[in-house]
């Protein structure tokens, strides 16, 4: 991936699509599964951390997050989001190690 920015129409259906997969998709799918989170905020805290690999706001200069993300920032957040939707990402391990990032680990 390149830092140069998307096309403001590719960007724009960037930010649907993580809006869509983060306020529908994961909380819908969060009704059937055995996740630790279900709002919408908890899945951008969790996918945006990881995509940053640390704390978002420690990388992230605005908000709302991903309307300031960079583009391969919100690109990887959105295949890791996927993927906990597709079941092969482990929501579980992603939300602990999201909590241990903001001292906030149970362990």
């Amino acid at each position: 991936m390149t830092d140069l920015p998307l096309p403001s129409a590719e960007r724009d259906a960037r930010e649907r699509s993580w809006l869509i997969l983060t306020r529908e998709t994961l909380p819908e799918l969060a009704r059937s599964r055995d996740w630790p989170v279900a709002a919408d905020h908890c899945f951008q805290r969790i996918l945006l951390d990881h995509a940053c690999g640390g704390r978002w706001y420690d990388h992230i200069a605005g908000r709302p997050a991903y309307t300031h993300a960079p583009d391969a920032v919100l690109d990887a957040a959105i295949v890791l989001g996927q993927a906990v939707a597709d079941g092969t990402a482990d929501l579980h391990a992603l939300n602990a190690r999201s909590l241990q990032w903001r001292g906030k680990s149970k362990q």
